[in-house]
């Protein structure tokens, strides 16, 4: 059965619009009053660099940022997606109507600088766990209207995507259990619902692992499990389903958990917490 990780690249274009369109109506509305200050005829250049170190994401939204604005804006990428940065890098060019490039200058950076900031802390943690087969997975806990966006940022840091949302695979906790009767119940339910979707169950002890083992989860989320309690979770478990660690896990802990054996570890803070990355945009003639 499918399992809920997957890469977002390239980013969907239909959220991708809708991201955008959103930023623009509320940083602009009515009309950049500012900018109309340019005369509307002249073109300008501009460079964004970034004052840190990083790992680069957001190039579509860049894109997108001006393409919406003014399709005569030219935008020049001068790294990839998923690209380590140094201090004082070029990062993108710009071409075009300098009012458009004022205008579109702090949406565009916005999302650059939020997106490469999720990218490279994802970069930092998954450099952590390289020796080790584990695959770590973001959460949803992220920024509202950038679920997707930051998803996707996810991917370009080196880290999975667990679900997107609500929709698109079953995480069974204490509470759908309670509700459902048993584990047995709701993986049950789960299964007859939407057949062939993952079924996830957490699972806080060795009694309730064994529950979600035999009622057939295809995926078992151990929640807040020591680390000689994951070790003993991954022996007994013996490849029946996917293990998954999660909860109270942080940068001082992730690589012990990762050498546990578990397939998978969750982390909100891949996506949560973020400071940005320091960028800046001058235009240059």
């Amino acid at each position: 059965m499918p399992l809920p990780v997957k890469p977002l690249i390239p980013p969907n274009q239909e959220h991708l619009y809708q991201e955008v369109q959103q930023a623009l109506a509320e940083d602009i509305g009515s009309g950049d009053i500012t900018a109309q200050l340019i005369p509307a005829e002249r073109t300008s250049q501009a460079r964004v660099i970034t004052r840190e170190a990083g790992v680069f994401s957001g190039g579509p939204w860049v894109k997108e940022v001006f393409r919406q604005i003014d399709a005569r804006v030219f935008v020049a990428m001068l790294v990839k997606e998923g690209e380590r940065l140094v201090a004082g890098q070029t990062l993108f060019r710009l071409e075009g109507p300098a009012r458009a490039l004022l205008t579109g200058e702090r949406t565009a950076l916005n999302f650059v600088q939020t997106l490469s900031a999720t990218a490279t802390r994802c970069r930092d943690y998954a450099d952590l766990v390289s020796h080790t087969q584990v695959r770590l997975l973001d959460t949803r806990k992220t920024l509202p209207g950038l679920r997707l966006a930051q998803k996707y940022a996810v991917t370009c840091g080196g880290c999975f995507n667990h679900r997107m949302g609500l929709y698109d695979a079953f995480l069974i906790k204490e509470n759908h259990i309670a509700a459902a009767g048993s584990i047995a119940k709701a993986v049950a339910a789960a299964n007859k619902l939407a057949p062939g979707k993952s079924v996830e169950v957490e699972v806080e002890t060795f009694a309730e692992l064994d529950e979600a083992l035999a009622a057939g989860a295809d995926w078992i989320m151990l929640d807040e499990f020591s680390l000689e309690e994951t070790r003993k979770a991954v022996i007994h478990t013996q490849g029946k389903a996917k293990l998954e660690a999660s909860g109270g896990i942080n940068k001082r802990t992730l690589v012990a958990m990762a050498e546990t054996g578990v397939d998978y570890i969750s982390l909100g803070i891949l996506t949560k917490d973020i400071q940005s990355l320091d960028l800046s945009m001058r235009i240059t003639n």
